[in-house]
């Protein structure tokens, strides 16, 4: 895909900075919002985020795709005639099933806005300057948030003008590997799926690979137990989704046997931790030339798995998650990082980590 060609609107930041973004702006008791448009490449997960935050804070929900519009009916809705104060006969329009009748707090989605054609894009921009159209108004209470493709390159899209442009506040989501494994953490996707992204996060970024393509394919997988043994099967699956790069890095990645990672929780709950986990992960990033990137994907599922789970670890535990963050092979940014992390967890357990003389000696060192 060629990048460079792309027009996006406002900042470009990583999905938590755009819920934050949004949950800012949304509307306080007895003030209208100004609508917000999210712009992104597709499958980024931009009309997953809104939905998610409404769901999170228990507001009113509708969503309407523009695009799909074929008259401007769909969107104005249907002429009726009624009878106004003095008697006489006027045509008011009803509004569309999709407009919301109750009272905010609710959030109006308009996806893929710039998909819909010249026309509606027209009437829209009316219902953004005025929260109304013809004879209806959104209720009090409701945020309109926007999606959108960039303009230029490859996407089929409708240029908005200045006029449209200058009627919303703007912002570009991108793709963030360690914003991504933890949402995918806490949504139960597949932890070799996880591990992959987070080792090769520059390979999401293809015609087709994309965060949603990758979770439809490791959902696909999440059944099969061994991979190397269901290579072909792994292969199909991959190649129904994703793009050639893409599938011929799992490929390589399951082939060299890096699909079994050792995970967090096997870390964690360890019985003798330097006779199992050292020498597993010794085996699969060790070597003449360590593999960094392997070693920062354990450290951020670590960390990961422990603030998602809110794990108060017990002796044993502790002294697991010591002796990880101790090992030689662990470059010292990677180990400063992960300490860093789990003392910003907000989970006081996990401090008890520096209670280990070595490796509060280590952080406040590295901190200095």
């Amino acid at each position: 895909m060629n990048h460079h060609q792309y027009t996006y609107y406002g900042l470009n930041c990583p999905a938590p900075e755009v819920r934050r973004f949004i949950e800012h702006l949304l509307p306080q008791a007895g003030r209208r919002s100004v609508p917000v448009c999210i712009w992104g490449r597709h499958g980024i997960g931009k009309t997953q985020l809104v939905e998610q935050i409404a769901r999170e804070r228990g507001t009113q929900w509708r969503a309407i795709a523009p695009a799909q519009f074929e008259e401007m009916g769909d969107l104005l809705g249907m002429p009726r005639i009624e009878a106004d104060a003095d008697g006489n006969p006027v045509t008011r329009f009803a509004a569309p099933h999709w407009v919301p009748t109750e009272p905010g707090p609710g959030i109006l989605l308009i996806d893929d806005i710039n998909r819909a054609d010249e026309r509606i894009l027209r009437g829209i921009m009316q219902l953004l300057q005025n929260h109304e159209l013809i004879s209806w108004a959104l209720p009090q209470g409701w945020q309109m948030v926007l999606t959108a493709n960039p303009d230029g390159g490859d996407y089929s899209v409708t240029p908005m003008d200045d006029a449209m442009l200058t009627r919303m506040m703007h912002i570009t989501m991108e793709f963030d590997a360690r914003a991504w494994a933890l949402w995918a953490e806490q949504s139960g996707v597949d932890s070799r799926g996880i591990d992959f992204v987070l080792t090769y996060p520059e390979l999401v970024s293809g015609e087709r690979t994309t965060p949603r393509s990758l979770v439809q394919f490791f959902h696909g997988i999440a059944a099969i137990e061994d991979l190397r043994a269901e290579l072909p099967l792994v292969n199909i699956l991959a190649r129904s989704c994703l793009d050639e790069v893409t599938c011929n890095a799992f490929i390589a990645y399951v082939e060299q046997n890096l699909g079994k990672l050792v995970s967090p929780q096997a870390i964690v709950d360890a019985e003798d931790f330097a006779a199992s986990i050292g020498p597993h992960i010794e085996k699969s990033a060790g070597g003449p030339s360590p593999r960094i990137d392997i070693l920062a994907t354990l450290c951020t599922r670590l960390y990961h798995y422990l603030r998602v789970n809110e794990i108060k670890p017990d002796r044993t535990q502790l002294a697991n998650i010591q002796s990880f963050l101790k090992l030689e092979l662990l470059p010292n940014d990677l180990r400063l990082g992960l300490m860093q992390d789990l003392m910003n967890t907000g989970n006081p357990a996990l401090k008890a980590v520096l209670a280990d003389a070595e490796l509060a000696k280590m952080f406040l060192g590295g901190a200095a």
